[in-house]
């Protein structure tokens, strides 16, 4: 749904759980100073996985300090239910927490019925050892694993909650119970293209009047037992590295394929006078969204069309030609293939491509969480008034002729269009416009 409402539709917050640290100011340092966050695998087992390499969320371990200013009555609450949510689920609570923080946004300070959440996601997967306890109550003398004994001897040792640890939809449940946010709420479970997503959509019930206020995040993993073997099936992973810090290569003519990553983030998004009855700093301007979706008869997604769409709908949206935008905050998944379409579909929507960051350089694909972790690193380039540069970005790749910024003294520009695909042809953008009072 494109918004038509004269509601202008501000961000007030944002938070953040990603490798580069979980607070603004050092993940903005990190980027500035091109401090990668990619390391040797630590979650997963070394030499069971095609890839050794992933950028982790290693200063978040679940604890209730992890997630940021909260009221006693909320820490009691969270801490307790921390023990139903898997990693990601946490990785995003603490997200939005932290947003909600940022925009000053306190429990009996606004009003709950216009107050809401929408929340990205991937599907999210079971970790082996749920079932661990359970299945060995059914092996064998043998060794071998006996299905009949299953309802007798091995679901009873199944936690009967355990479905509720990974459900996609309860990042928004969880942060709506916590902080009684009864306006509207939604999941949205799209892959990389669910960010952005997800703040279209919080952007269309604030212009209609259906909230004043949401709080719009994403959550992902890549890095994942299970999770990471399907995106090896899917995707090209660079595999050995002699240096992680150099793995991820986006648009760089010696690529080696994406880096797996972990990550959340969150912000506040709300109506502009609602915002300015508070008083709060105001981090930039949602001014259009965009969502499309290209896929051939054999099932192929064409990634380079709707991306190419995406920029056009959404500048239409925010009615300004594709050549106003500042920069570009590209998918940039530092695949082979996957490169070459976007930079091809960034070349079909500008006369002149704007100067083209790409966050993954730093951080691989966090899945869900990229999106959302790219629109506050593009955010706080507008505040700190120059762009980071795509880390390892060396020897241009004649097939990807675009604007690939390589220092850190380039204008971020008035408006920046954040950008996110994702192998089946699914492309998603939002267009941001610096605030200047």
């Amino acid at each position: 749904m494109i918004a038509t409402s004269s509601r202008r539709v501000v961000i007030t917050g944002a938070g953040l759980i990603t490798p580069l640290g979980n607070t603004l100011q050092p993940f903005w340092e990190s980027l500035i100073n091109g401090q990668s966050g990619i390391v040797p695998m630590t979650l997963v087992p070394p030499g069971v996985l095609p890839t050794s390499v992933a950028a982790e969320c290693q200063d978040f371990t679940g604890h209730i300090d992890d997630f940021g200013e909260l009221d006693k009555d909320q820490k009691r609450a969270i801490r307790k239910g921390t023990k139903m949510m898997c990693r990601e689920i946490q990785m995003g609570v603490a997200a939005a927490q932290r947003a909600l923080a940022s925009a000053g946004l306190r429990s009996g300070e606004y009003d709950p019925e216009q107050t809401g959440a929408v929340f990205g996601s991937d599907y999210i997967l079971t970790v082996p050892g749920e079932f661990a306890d359970a299945i060995n109550h059914c092996v064998g003398d043998d060794q071998t694993f006996d299905f009949s004994r299953w309802a007798d001897d091995g679901l009873p040792h199944v936690t009967p909650l355990w479905l509720l640890k990974y459900l996609p939809n309860m990042p928004a449940s969880h942060v709506a119970i916590y902080n009684d946010l009864r306006g509207p709420n939604n999941s949205i479970t799209m892959r990389e293209a669910s960010a952005n997503l997800a703040i279209g959509e919080a952007y269309c019930m604030i212009a209609r009047g259906a909230a004043d206020a949401i709080v719009a995040g994403a959550t992902g993993t890549r890095v994942h037992p299970m999770r990471t073997i399907h995106v090896a099936l899917q995707e090209q992973l660079t595999a050995e590295a002699e240096d992680p810090a150099a793995a991820s290569r986006p648009f760089d003519l010696d690529r080696t394929g994406m880096v797996v990553g972990e990550g959340a983030a969150a912000v506040v998004l709300e109506e502009l006078e609602t915002a300015r009855r508070r008083g709060v700093p105001i981090l930039g301007e949602v001014i259009g969204h965009a969502s499309s979706t290209v896929m051939d008869r054999q099932g192929v997604g064409h990634r380079g069309l709707a991306i190419s769409n995406v920029i056009k709908q959404a500048c239409r949206c925010a009615d300004i030609e594709p050549d106003a935008i500042g920069h570009v905050h590209a998918h940039g998944i530092a695949t082979t293939q996957g490169d070459v379409e976007e930079a091809r579909g960034l070349r079909d929507a500008f006369t002149r491509v704007p100067p083209v960051v790409a966050a993954k350089s730093y951080f691989g694909n966090l899945g869900a969480g990229s999106g959302m972790v790219e629109l506050i690193a593009s955010t706080l380039a507008f505040q700190h008034g120059r762009l980071f540069r795509v880390l390892n970005y060396q020897k241009p790749d004649p097939e990807c002729p675009i604007d690939v910024v390589t220092n850190t003294d380039v204008d971020p520009g008035e408006t920046f269009i954040n950008i996110n695909t994702t192998p089946q042809g699914q492309a998603s953008a939002v267009v941001v416009r610096k605030w200047t009072g």
